[in-house]
């Protein structure tokens, strides 16, 4: 683990509310903690470096260190089963779909105490196949296995029994698709001398072992899973269940429900993923809400997180003076840092500037802990040449890994929660290992370039977060004149677009300044703050792509993936939208004839240059990596007016895969080279609103090359003057 780290039970906050704070340090020494408030994240000598200044805070001072465990994977837990204590005969059943069957011991249905040999598993064994347990006491048990492995990604019914009269234990696997032309149905049988300990055993557990921490966990679906106080016979009267989960019941929830007479209902830990499809989907259905049946599917991985569960270190109720901004906590023991970030906003139902910075907490939190493909061993050393943040996920998997990434078992990472250590979010922390002079940064170390420029620049400037717009709507952004985003707000619930829609349409003035924005649908847990749910359906840029069947999200039951598929294309909102991507190279804007019209000029005055932003911290040039242009046809609006357009790019930029229709031919009808550009464009509305729009990630990236004086900067200084002023 991390020698020294942490993180904030929440990203956001108002005076007057409490942020809890989680450490966990190897020590043996105490750790220090101090309050900072943040003005740049970047360590690159090139640029003003990182700019922090000290806030005195009541929780300053000195604590004991001590280490708090990362406890990964996730579970059903079925609390206190007492009726489970009087069965005498047993039978166990559920339906699998494994992932990594040659990974170790995976549990299934799990009662079993170790140390007393008390209880039951129904397992899954590497070579073995499924297996099951049954404790003898005195720490000893009785294991029998099928002997042959179940096969990776295919459904099979499993089951396990023990019979008090005759003293039978059986184990069984049947595909219920055949995996193979052969593979046939498998079983095996023994006898026990002595009744086995059955009860006694503790809670009962899906997909896990039960311990501090629990163990065993399940790679792959999990389908109804039951037991029964006998093995069904070939002909009668169905057999009763004890106990019958259904897990295509309340799918929005961490709930599973027992249709048994006993409502054995359990809880789910570390959000594995539902709305899954089951062993009887066949495709006819592709949303959970409309076939539930093909749905009683629960993905369960070993490497699941959703919240640390670490122990509160110290608290902080803000206090009411304390000015909207970025702050962080700074820890310090011995040599070792670590900062944790978080942002305050306003006093509720107010304004303390004319000006307010919309953060993208969401985006954070989806790229937190993004282990990329590309990491090599120049970023350790330019990270240690700028003494910039030493850690990066490749390194630290134990603390989850970013839904840009995969779980083990190949399924791609749908949840996310900043309820952990995020090392993507820590002052300093490096995304590329760029060439001499140049940043490689992304989120929020980039959008402190914005923070620093407007400090720079003398704006005072309001901080709210996508949770705010989130949960109060265009109300909470009303009070301002005007509305900037960051370099890349890319993940967006519906509640948040119409905020800003509402903002803009109501006369407010929105500068968008950032890149491949208002991109991904995503939907917030209803019970779980924090918690995150991305689908990735047909189309877009994706770091993996959904299973079929599974576009829906299961949090709230919409279609998941592009916003453009969902009827609201970025275009609509801002103007622009996501065209083009490559490597992490900047080039220029050359401005069009519209620029120099009357009806611009304002945005122009004092620039008398043709080219635009050939130079910047990130990428080299002001217009770069994601580029964002307009079309019509996807809802830019007529009003919009194209400024001045990117050029340039090097081979590697590619178009995004949404405006591919064939070898030949784009959505557009354009030639692809065409297409690959980032248009600066500039609307108004008639209700007074007005809209900017950069098309680039790595547009603030310029704004502090030489000081702050450079023809970016004073354009974006025009801009937020005139929004201002009028």
């Amino acid at each position: 683990m991390i020698p020294l780290i942490g993180y904030a039970d929440r990203l956001s906050a108002r005076p007057g509310e409490t942020i809890d704070f989680k450490v966990s340090s190897i020590g043996p020494e105490d750790y220090e903690a101090r309050l900072v408030r943040v003005f740049n994240a970047d360590p690159n000598p090139a640029g003003p470096g990182i700019l922090e200044e000290p806030v005195a805070a009541a929780f300053e001072g000195r604590y004991p260190s001590r280490v708090q465990p990362i406890r990964l994977g996730s579970y059903a837990r079925i609390a206190n089963p007492a009726p489970l204590d009087g069965l005498e005969s047993l039978h166990l059943t559920a339906r699998v779909w494994p992932t990594r069957p040659d990974r170790g011991r995976q549990a299934i249905l799990a009662r079993f105490d170790a140390a007393t040999g008390r209880g039951f598993a129904l397992i899954l064994e590497p070579r073995l196949g499924v297996t099951l347990w049954v404790g003898r006491g005195a720490g000893n048990f009785t294991p029998l296995a099928v002997g042959r492995p179940l096969k990776e990604r295919s459904w099979y019914r499993v089951w396990a029994s023990f019979d008090a009269g005759s003293g039978r234990l059986q184990v069984g696997q049947a595909p219920l698709r055949p995996a193979a032309p052969l593979e046939a149905e498998a079983t095996a049988e023994s006898r026990l001398d002595a009744p086995p300990a059955l009860a006694g055993a503790g809670d009962l557990l899906i997909a896990a072992f039960d311990g501090d921490p629990p163990s065993g966990h399940h790679d792959g679906k999990i389908e109804a899973p039951a037991i029964y106080d006998r093995a069904p016979a070939q002909t009668g009267p169905a057999v009763p269940p004890v106990a019958r989960w259904d897990f295509a019941r309340d799918t929005q929830t961490t709930r599973i429900v027992d249709l048994g007479p006993h409502g054995l209902h359990g809880r789910l830990v570390n959000l594995p993923a539902r709305g899954m499809t089951g062993s009887t989907w066949r495709g006819a259905e592709h949303c959970w809400r409309h076939a539930p049946q093909d749905y009683g599917a629960i993905h369960f991985h070993a490497d699941d997180i959703y919240d640390a569960g670490w122990e509160t270190a110290f608290s902080f109720t803000l206090p009411d003076d304390l000015p909207s901004g970025v702050y962080a906590v700074r820890l310090s023991c011995g040599r070792r840092e670590d900062t944790i970030p978080f942002f305050v906003c306003p006093p509720r139902g107010g304004a303390t500037a004319r000006l307010c910075l919309v953060v993208p907490t969401f985006t954070y939190a989806i790229y937190g802990n993004h282990a990329r493909s590309d990491f090599s061993e120049a970023w350790r050393e330019r990270a240690a040449e700028w003494s910039a943040y030493p850690h990066n996920p490749v390194d630290h998997p134990e603390y989850g890994l970013s839904t840009y990434n995969f779980h083990a078992d190949g399924s791609g990472i749908c949840h996310a929660s900043h309820l952990r250590p995020l090392m993507t979010l820590k002052q300093g922390f490096l995304t590329f290992a760029e060439p001499e002079g140049r940043s490689g940064l992304r989120h929020y170390q980039a959008d402190c370039h914005v923070i620093a420029w407007l400090r720079a620049k003398g704006f005072d400037c309001d901080i709210l977060t996508d949770l705010e717009l989130h949960e109060e709507g265009a109300d909470v952004l009303r009070p301002y004149k005007a509305v900037l985003t960051g370099s890349h707000p890319e993940y967006h619930t519906a509640e948040t677009l119409d905020a800003f829609e509402g903002y803009r349409d109501g006369g407010g003035r929105l500068a968008y300044l950032g890149g491949n924005g208002f991109y991904w649908r995503i939907a917030l847990h209803q019970e779980l703050p924090g918690a995150i749910e991305i689908r990735r359906g047909e189309g877009g840029i994706r770091a993996w792509a959904a299973e079929p069947g599974e576009y829906y999200n299961a949090f709230d039951g919409a279609y998941g993936g592009l916003w453009r598929r969902n009827a609201r294309p970025p275009q609509s909102l801002t103007g622009v939208g996501f065209s083009a991507q490559g490597t992490f190279e900047g080039a220029h804007y050359r401005r069009r004839p519209a620029s120099y019209e009357a009806a611009a000029a304002w945005i122009f005055d004092g620039i008398d240059d043709e080219i635009l932003g050939d130079f910047g911290l990130c990428g080299g040039g002001a217009a770069g990596f994601e580029l964002d242009r307009v079309d019509r046809r996807l809802g830019s609006p007529e009003a919009a007016v194209i400024l001045a357009s990117s050029e340039g790019h090097g081979g590697n930029f590619v178009l995004v895969p949404e405006e591919i229709l064939t070898h030949t031919a784009n959505w557009s009808g354009e030639a692809t080279e065409d297409l690959i550009r980032a248009d600066m464009t500039y609307f108004e509305l008639p209700g007074g609103g007005a809209v900017f729009s950069t098309g680039s990630i790595t547009f603030c990236g310029s704004l502090l090359c030489n000081g702050g004086d450079n023809n970016i900067s004073k354009l974006l200084e025009n801009v937020l003057k005139g929004f201002l002023a009028s």
